[in-house]
């Protein structure tokens, strides 16, 4: 009865989330068609309809492994294009990918738009000083341009720079600032769809102004709402806003010139690319190549496979479809691993530290497939902030991020876990994990063993380096090569004797 009466609430939930998300695309959408003059509440990213993907193995208990106190990991997949070697070798810095030691930071929230004072681009730049001496090495800053919404997300007039977080000089310094500490900073591009400025025949919104003054062409010919007489879409549609045609000679070179521009006026080093669903990762490949950026993360999200309200234990489809368009980017770029994420959520929820590991003794996650090309995080201005979408359980934070920030990948941190007061008593600790992962050395391409995975406690050792382990479960690792490094609520790590 307890069980099936959390099912049934989390089939409620579910089914509240998919109804305000509905609700804000179509507010979003009437904001784009003129109907209103609200610009504040458009989301960055509609989350799917929830479907049930038939996978090759279909099950939410545990599989009989689950209960073994001992797992060996297996030797990996081959190395064909679509399943990559499990541990890589370490081969310094590579265009787009970086140099697998980044640390990175989610430099706003939701709310950071409507930051008092002086704006959030100076707020950022004071408080550079402090983001180094934290750890970090790499920040996502928002979404710079013009644009219908105040948070970024419905782009307008691409080379207009002036938004609700500052103006271009403000951003300019910003940019500087973080540069002097040695931050590499990554502007949010919103590639997949675009606002217009004009009505086109029929009252339709296709025809966009400024510099930029594409017609109906830039539109895919299948998007519903706006007309659209470019191409069929090659992805997923964003219904708030016109989708770009990425498949049209004159946009990909308009967009190729704007982001080559926005290197050099800004000082961008890189990109996160937002709601790469849209459009094919072959064109993210044309548009890293025009850039050359350090490091390029996309956001590509959509939902797990799910057993009636509870995820399965077989995530394999999931990973794979983001697996597939880091591929279509020619490997040049990451993706959030959206995939650990979910599988933590259940995780920390119902205590099912067996998932922590695939059929193979490996992560279960995009990190499991390509650590390298995964970007683990656990909350963003999505899933938590205001909006609160997919928020992580409630007081499991710091086992998610002592899961993240000892495993291999590259692990990123949310703003307000850090300056938000209501999680206030999560920054030390949260530092001092990362302190320990680049004092440890564990970087992207860390080989990972995975000592336990039962109901209540995972372990793992990350290279000669580090033993972790999460959940209430008694774990200490073997041996007398290993000291106490630090702890907290249900996790503990240790070091190699003598590393620190």
């Amino acid at each position: 009865e307890p069980a099936a009466a959390a099912a049934t609430a989390e089939r409620e939930k579910l089914s509240r989330l998919e109804r305000e998300l509905e609700e804000k695309v179509k507010v979003a959408t009437a904001m784009v068609t003129g109907s209103t003059n609200s610009s504040s509440n458009a989301s960055s990213v509609s989350a799917p309809p929830r479907t049930n993907t038939v996978e090759t193995q279909s099950r939410s208990s545990p599989p009989d492994w689950a209960n073994s106190a001992l797992l060996t990991p297996q030797k990996p997949p081959s190395t064909d294009s679509s399943s990559p070697t499990f541990s890589e070798a370490f081969s310094g810095k590579n265009p787009g990918t970086g140099s697998g030691k980044e640390v990175l930071l989610q430099g706003f929230n939701w709310e950071s738009s409507r930051e008092s004072g002086n704006g959030w681009y100076r707020k950022v730049k004071n408080m550079a000083p402090k983001l180094a001496e934290y750890g970090f090495t790499v920040i996502w800053l928002p979404p710079p341009t013009d644009s219908v919404s105040a948070e970024g997300y419905m782009p307008r007039d691409l080379y207009d720079l002036n938004s609700r977080y500052g103006s271009i000089e403000e951003l300019r310094e910003c940019v500087q600032e973080l540069h002097n500490v040695g931050i590499t900073v990554l502007g949010d591009a919103v590639l997949n769809h675009r606002c217009a400025q004009f009505q086109g025949a029929g009252g339709l919104w296709n025809q966009f102004g400024g510099k930029l003054d594409w017609d109906a062409r830039a539109i895919v010919s299948d998007d519903p709402h706006f007309g659209g007489k470019g191409n069929k879409s090659d992805g997923d549609f964003f219904h708030a806003a016109p989708n770009v045609d990425h498949n049209q000679d004159f946009v990909r070179r308009d967009i190729s010139e704007w982001m080559q521009w926005l290197r050099r006026e800004v000082g961008y080093d890189g990109w996160r690319l937002d709601y790469v669903r849209g459009f094919s990762g072959c064109h993210v490949k044309a548009y890293i190549e025009a850039t050359t950026p350090e490091f390029v993360v996309g956001e590509y999200w959509d939902t797990l496979a799910y057993e009636d309200a509870t995820p399965e234990y077989n995530q394999d489809a999931h990973r794979q479809r983001i697996i597939d368009w880091i591929n279509d980017a020619g490997g040049l770029a990451g993706a959030f691993d959206v995939t650990t994420k979910g599988i933590l959520h259940t995780v920390m929820e119902r205590g099912d530290y067996w998932r922590l590991s695939d059929a193979t003794g490996k992560p279960p996650g995009v990190m499991g497939y390509w650590p390298s090309r995964a970007v683990t995080f656990i909350e963003n201005h999505d899933t938590g902030s205001t909006q609160g979408h997919w928020r992580f359980p409630s007081g499991k934070e710091l086992q998610g991020y002592a899961y993240i920030l000892t495993h291999p990948g590259t692990p990123t941190v949310f703003w307000d876990h850090l300056f938000d007061s209501s999680f206030r008593n999560i920054r030390e600790p949260l530092t001092e994990l990362i302190a320990l992962r680049k004092s440890s050395g564990v970087h992207c391409r860390s080989a990972l063993t995975i000592l336990k995975a039962e109901q209540g406690i995972y372990a793992a050792q990350i290279d000669n380096r580090l033993v972790m382990k999460i959940g209430t479960g008694h774990f200490e690792p073997e041996g007398d090569q290993w000291e106490f490094a630090l702890a907290g609520p249900d996790y503990c790590v240790w070091r190699a004797r003598g590393s620190s």
